[in-house]
């Protein structure tokens, strides 16, 4: 076969692909419409306003939808909610009275997404309580997605940030505590190794998330896990929703849970039916699961959620027309 003829071929082999996913996207052939024509449905429902984030934090969802009902946009929303644990320093894995590393140190890691699929992310940073609002001035006011460490900490300066000290006398005592042993073995739903992360819908039927933790308690220094790695603690498409991770980060990155989530809502999957998938897919690949806890979080552009995780004890928040409630999650244990 000629070059010329080839490429002939090579062509209408290619039309016939392409003709085929078209029809794909209209029906199949028990004329059932499919996921791309669901999705484009999807999209143009715009839901009341909701504000969904991991664990019990009842005031971080609160105050997501109280700027909600005032017609802030989503991105507000998620920054100002998840605002209320870092700023909680009776919370051991978020911001200010964070868990510290074993060294003494108190890093936090953070990513934020716009609706327009922008992103920012901070991570091991010190001495700023809100990195999530950080992660934000990354993504809108540099050329960069993500800064890291004292780098990130110098922005934070210039941006207008105030220096903080992270380590409170409380952790700073368990630290010196736990010194004694150095045994390292985060416990399953307990808060040593969790994050708080939050999706938003707003007046306008936009999407936007945050993602904001201290990571493991007495990690290695320099540790850095899922939460603020764009596609494993967060990711969001405004056509088709977003999902957020909690727990392990180690196992959310290897499966890049978070994307995963939402490819599988936009080929069709609810947000519980996606959730429950990518759990599945890290106890498939992982015979160690029963030693540790990932759970997820997801919400579709019609307003559904769901939830999903390995053992029992995960719940989210959901707020939306002013009532803000606890569901707690199925579990595949």
């Amino acid at each position: 076969m000629d070059r010329r003829k080839f490429i002939h071929n090579t062509t209408l082999a290619g039309t016939g692909l392409a003709t085929g996913a078209t029809l794909l996207g209209c029906k199949n052939e028990s004329g059932k419409v499919d996921a791309f024509a669901k999705a484009e449905k999807q999209s143009a429902f715009k839901p009341s306003p909701i504000a969904i984030c991991t664990w019990n934090f009842s005031g971080a969802t609160a105050r997501a939808g109280e700027l909600l009902s005032q017609g802030k946009s989503a991105l507000d929303a998620v920054i100002a909610g998840v605002a209320v644990e870092e700023e909680n320093e009776e919370n051991s894995t978020v911001g200010i009275g964070a868990t510290p590393d074993r060294e003494g140190n108190v890093t936090l890691d953070a990513c934020v997404m716009n609706p327009a699929g922008d992103c920012g992310a901070v991570l091991a940073v010190e001495n700023i309580v809100n990195v999530a609002a950080l992660a934000r001035k990354v993504m809108e006011d540099t050329p960069h997605v993500i800064l890291a460490g004292r780098g990130a900490e110098e922005y934070a300066y210039k941006a207008g940030f105030k220096k903080q000290p992270l380590l409170t006398e409380q952790r700073k005592l368990e630290w010196e505590e736990w010194l004694k042993t150095s045994n390292y073995k985060p416990a399953i739903n307990v808060e040593n190794h969790d994050t708080i992360g939050m999706l938003a819908i707003d007046g306008d039927g936009d999407i936007a998330g945050a993602c904001t933790t201290s990571g493991l308690g007495y990690k290695m220094k320099g540790r850095v896990g899922d939460s603020p790695i764009i596609g494993s603690g967060l990711f969001l498409d405004n056509e088709v929703g977003g999902a957020v991770a909690t727990g392990m980060g180690e196992e959310v990155l290897k499966t890049v849970g978070s994307f995963l989530i939402v490819e599988l809502m936009r080929s069709g999957m609810s947000p519980q039916e996606a959730c429950e998938e990518a759990v599945y897919r890290i106890t498939r690949k992982n015979n160690r699961y029963k030693d540790f806890q990932v759970a997820y979080i997801a919400m579709n552009k019609s307003g559904d959620t769901g939830s999903f995780c390995i053992h029992k004890g995960f719940n989210m928040m959901k707020w939306q027309e002013n009532k803000n409630d606890v569901i707690e999650s199925k579990a595949f244990i």
